[in-house]
């Protein structure tokens, strides 16, 4: 075979095949990620969208276990970072090391470089830190000592904060948000589902980890940047777009909202859309999908205006009221 021969041609997957596999990665990773359906179903949804997510959560929720799950049943590559404030940039994406032998400079690449990347706590890492991951979440590169070194796709990032704890924290500037496609609230689990867990972890085992080894292989990566090409081939109606537009422009004038979100609300939220429709069986877009996702795509972009933060409500509330009054398109 040549060596210089150019690559197949990626062929999307598309229709039943594409909605058949979804389900699989979703069975899958539900045998050990138990309960959290929504958590579950909006991971996914990232995936299939290509797009990063911020999950919001206390401690001992399981986010490291999901990611663990998802990269064996697509069988990618993963890698964790535990963001702390000393955390350099070059801790994350590499950095250059000098060989006596050679004299020259080689390029040791950091964790960075893997298909899906788990930010533990990026908000405990200072701006400067947090902007190492920007240039690989947007355009899928690294540049280390002026040279650019392109991420092997499908690359996702995703990042874990803690809610409660605010003291020697960092929060994420809007354009570093902006950069996320969702932003997942995990809670508690419910008590059965809890139960189920615990069962299943105890059971004749010392450690407390999760037994991944019932999760199967069922993608690869390959599959993966298929299904995502297929993703973005699901039908949209123009009304569907106007819709989610206009959701998006309300955030714009809604009393209580100091800053609403900006075009990349309205791609994101298209996004996220189509790879909802994709869960739910179908290749094309309705506006229920783009309710569904709305939290998710849109609560990360906007700012509550102070005397909301001090009613106590959370930006959901607000989407739940502004989604109530724009009008859907009707079918």
């Amino acid at each position: 075979m040549n060596a210089d021969a150019a690559p197949a041609p990626l062929v999307p997957i598309t229709g039943e095949a594409l909605a058949a596999r979804a389900a699989a990665v979703r069975e899958e990773v539900g045998k050990a990620f138990i309960g959290q359906e929504a958590v579950l179903d909006q991971i996914v949804i990232a995936l299939l969208a290509g797009g990063h997510v911020l999950i919001e959560g206390v401690p001992g929720l399981g986010k490291t276990l999901l990611v663990r799950a998802l990269s064996r049943a697509i069988d990618c590559s993963f890698a964790r970072v535990q963001f702390t404030p000393d955390l350099m940039p070059s801790d994350i994406s590499g950095h250059a090391v000098w060989n006596p032998k050679t004299e020259t400079f080689n390029i040791r690449r950091g964790p960075v470089f893997t298909n899906l990347l788990l930010a533990d706590e990026i908000n405990r890492a200072p701006a400067k830190t947090q902007s190492a991951l920007l240039e690989a979440m947007q355009e899928l590169q690294v540049t280390i000592e002026g040279h650019s070194f392109q991420l092997t796709p499908p690359f996702l990032t995703l990042a874990t904060q803690n809610p409660v704890e605010q003291e020697g924290t960092y929060p994420l500037p809007e354009a570093q948000l902006d950069r996320f496609l969702l932003k997942v609230l995990i809670d508690y689990p419910t008590r059965a589902d809890e139960k189920r867990m615990v069962a299943a972890v105890s059971q004749g085992r010392a450690a407390s980890d999760f037994d991944l080894s019932q999760v199967a292989r069922v993608l690869g990566p390959q599959d993966i940047v298929a299904m995502q090409a297929g993703t973005a081939m699901v039908a949209v109606d123009d009304a569907v777009i106007d819709y989610a537009v206009r959701i998006v422009a309300a955030t714009r004038d809604w009393a209580g909202i100091a800053l609403g979100a900006g075009p990349r609300g309205s791609l994101a939220l298209v996004r996220a859309a189509r790879a909802q429709a994709v869960l739910s069986g179908r290749d094309f877009v309705t506006p229920d999908d783009v309710r569904e996702i709305a939290k998710p795509a849109l609560r990360h972009r906007i700012a509550l205006a102070p005397e909301l933060q001090i009613e106590g409500q959370s930006p959901d509330d607000v989407l739940h009221a502004l989604l109530a009054k724009v009008e859907a398109p009707r079918k």
